[in-house]
């Protein structure tokens, strides 16, 4: 038995699709983009995405947000404007590796997630009017852990700043090696040392930017080896994260602890520059390094 007395819902049959069949399609609320507005992590305010890109990624209360390769080449460079470079091909999944699923698999989801082939991107051209090759790590695919894939791109980027004679520019991000890979993961430690080595023995200038977050074997390899260290505000840089270190020596960590401002403290990152200023800082850098030449041929 219906209730007379109950209101009647809106559904397919009820009062109003009866007797006046277009008004819900008229008065229905018009879709929202679901990318329109961003959660501020900090305060928990929502933050039209428009006025966020505007601002370089960075919220009102100060939080560098991460972004990933592509947003990061086109910060960097003056006008936007570089060179893209090719990461090399290596073998997928030599270890037929799975967790529960196949590693394989989540390469391919995360190539769909991110449109990229790897972690790695690279690029050439003038930041703050020094010709430079920048290497970025993007940490949207796969936490941008340290596998074949990136340590060949590292040596490629390596590479191409030596055969174009300018410095090279490395932004780190990374949760860790990529276990999917064992070993070989962990080889391209040394193998980016030696990478690094061949920038040197040509008397070129490395940089590295410290994003957030940059820890485990990137930290301990490429991203502690530059000739000077800058840190974005607030970026996480350490080797093991603060909650494994506080459970391993059952101790309370200082406040700020593996920050970078803290690390700057310390003398473990030269300076702490926002991300607006960074293409002007290490274009200033990089030409005193490399003796007073801006652009090169």
């Amino acid at each position: 038995m219906v209730d007379k007395n109950k209101p009647q819902s809106d559904k397919p049959g009820g009062w109003l699709s009866r007797f006046a069949p277009g008004v819900r399609k008229i008065v229905s609320r018009r879709e929202t983009p679901d990318n329109l507005w961003v959660k501020d992590p900090d305060t928990g305010d929502m933050l039209y995405r428009s006025e966020l890109e505007g601002s370089l990624w960075v919220t009102p209360s100060g939080r560098h947000m991460r972004i990933d390769a592509p947003t990061r080449l086109r910060f960097t460079f003056d006008g936007g404007e570089y060179e893209s470079i090719d990461t090399p091909d290596v073998p997928e999944d030599p270890l037929k590796f799975s967790d529960g699923r196949s590693y394989r698999d989540r390469l391919n989801a995360a190539r769909k997630a991110s449109g990229r082939k790897d972690t790695m991107a690279i690029g050439f051209g003038p930041v703050g009017g020094q010709s430079a090759v920048v290497i970025v790590q993007d940490f949207t695919f796969m936490g941008g852990s340290l596998g074949m894939a990136a340590g060949e791109a590292f040596i490629k980027a390596a590479r191409e700043a030596v055969a174009r004679q300018v410095p090279l520019i490395c932004f780190t991000a990374a949760g860790g090696a990529r276990m999917q890979e064992g070993a070989l993961s962990l080889m391209q430690m040394a193998r980016t040392t030696l990478a690094i080595d061949e920038i040197k023995q040509a008397k070129l200038p490395y940089a590295v930017v410290l994003t957030d977050p940059t820890t485990g074997g990137v930290t301990a390899s490429y991203a502690m080896l530059g000739d000077v260290h800058l840190a974005e505000p607030g970026a996480l840089i350490g080797f093991a994260g603060p909650r494994v270190i506080e459970a391993t020596i059952r101790e309370k960590l200082p406040p700020g602890f593996q920050r970078a401002e803290y690390l700057q403290e310390k003398g473990m990152v030269d300076r702490v520059v926002a991300r607006g200023e960074l293409p002007q800082i290490l274009g200033q850098i990089l030409s005193m390094l490399m003796g007073g030449s801006r652009l090169a041929a």
